[in-house]
């Protein structure tokens, strides 16, 4: 890439979320890279909505907006301060943006979006191609090799990251602690 990224590439893959078996980029999320307010995002996009026919852009149903609002903790407060649901955008309508979007920044950070896109596309891709490697190898070779299919498998399973724990805990003192203590007493 000879280009310098005006967005990190992982803070749009972190971006990036699967919705009704699509990828997308919810709409205040592209606004805060394109560094517009979400109205006026949206009002671009209502301006010019028939670039944006259902299969570029979904709009979120209020059961959806609810778990999103859960999950990452967004404004309850009236849809986040919403008269509306909020909007997703298919890579196609990210794409599309770019043309309601006339901005240098807007143009630059869709070249961004754009990658991480065909990023995401390929690191799946390899992961369905390396399932299939590993089935073709189980198939071809006896039980001997089970225990090294199924140790594979399980080094292909991506770890869930450790849970923080909230609420009081109570942390053990040292010995200088008590130590201390004792003096004073």
């Amino acid at each position: 890439m000879s280009e310098q990224s005006i967005v990190p590439i992982e803070r749009i893959d972190r971006a990036i979320l699967l919705l009704r078996s699509q990828k997308v980029i919810l709409d205040h999320t592209l606004a805060e890279l394109y560094e517009v307010e979400t109205g006026a995002l949206n009002r671009a996009v209502q301006r010019n909505r028939s670039r944006f026919p259902d299969d570029f852009m979904i709009q979120l149903t209020e059961e959806e907006a609810e778990f999103l609002r859960c999950q990452f903790g967004i404004s309850n407060e009236g849809r986040g301060g919403r008269r509306y649901l909020p909007y997703a955008f298919t890579e196609q309508g990210v794409a599309m943006l770019s043309s309601v979007l006339r901005s240098p920044r807007a143009v630059k950070v869709n070249i961004d979006i754009m990658r991480a896109f065909v990023k995401l596309r390929q690191l799946l891709a390899t992961h369905v191609d390396l399932v299939r490697k590993l089935e073709d190898l189980e198939k071809k070779y006896d039980s001997q090799f089970k225990i090294v299919f199924e140790a594979i498998r399980q080094l292909m399973i991506k770890p869930e990251p450790p849970r923080k724990q909230i609420g009081f805990h109570v942390r053990e003192r040292g010995a200088k602690y008590h130590a201390n203590r004792r003096k004073v007493q």
